[in-house]
């Protein structure tokens, strides 16, 4: 779908930058996330060269995810996480609906969004 430049049908629909009022969907275009999954594949991948480029950086800092916690997210997701992923309000809320007790891995949650 991205090569033909139409949304992929199964990711909410991109809408471009935040603005009030915003409708349900992700707040960035589409071609700033394909340029920050290449600058990421680039990285990670032992026979490319890469890095993160600015304007992948400023997606991050919109994001208020720093470089070297995307980078860890990316490739050692499953070790750090087994269970609901999120800001600490959203795992607050997600465990009160499911009326759970303990909010699992909330440190890490809290660690990877405030660094």
């Amino acid at each position: 779908a991205a090569l033909k430049g139409e949304q992929p049908k199964n990711l909410l629909p991109f809408i471009g930058n935040e603005r009030e009022n915003q409708p349900n969907g992700i707040a960035f275009y589409l071609t700033d996330y394909l340029e920050l999954v290449d600058d990421t594949g680039r990285i990670i991948r032992n026979d490319k060269r890469g890095a993160i480029s600015e304007n992948s950086a400023k997606l991050l800092t919109r994001l208020n995810i720093p470089h070297d916690n995307w980078l860890k997210l990316t490739t050692e997701f499953g070790k750090l996480f087994r269970g609901p992923v999120g800001t600490l309000q959203e795992l607050t809320d997600y465990c009160e609906h499911l009326e759970k007790r303990r909010r699992h891995f909330a440190a890490s949650c809290q660690h990877f969004h405030s660094n």
